[in-house]
């Protein structure tokens, strides 16, 4: 599966730019922004149904020319931080490409009825008491 992943890796392209936040004067020297960017519409390692899945699943990611844009920003390096898009970007599709699971449709437990039905006739006791005329 990993290989996978690899390969998809392999279709992307990578930018840099300068980034914000820490780093000091290292921030206005060096492009430490790691932007990864994927065209999932001409993916080769990606099925045309895998290819919806994603369009569906990332649609607010995605552009409207098909690519998937991801950027990190958080380590000083430039490597550290294609490393993290890499990452993201490899649970981002993990994600989204696994089955949804789903629901069974199960019943309350004998349990948990009694226990319901305890808690109402309570209720109702405490508001028949409250609900009683006072005579004076």
């Amino acid at each position: 599966m990993k290989e996978a992943y690899n390969k998809l890796v392999g279709e992307c392209s990578f930018t840099t730019t300068r980034s914000s936040g820490s780093g000091g004067q290292n921030v206005n020297k060096v492009e430490t922004r790691v932007t990864l960017l994927f065209d999932i519409l001409h993916s080769q390692m990606l099925t045309e149904e895998q290819k919806e899945v994603l369009g569906d699943k990332l649609k607010n990611r995605i552009s409207k020319e098909g690519i998937l844009q991801l950027s990190s920003e958080a380590e000083r390096s430039q490597s550290m931080n294609k490393k993290a898009v890499i990452n993201k970007f490899t649970t981002l599709i993990e994600r989204a490409l696994q089955p949804v699971k789903k629901r069974k449709a199960t019943k309350p437990s004998m349990a948990s009825i009694k226990k319901r039905l305890e808690r109402k006739k309570q209720l109702s006791e405490k508001k028949r008491i409250r609900g009683g005329k006072i005579d004076m």
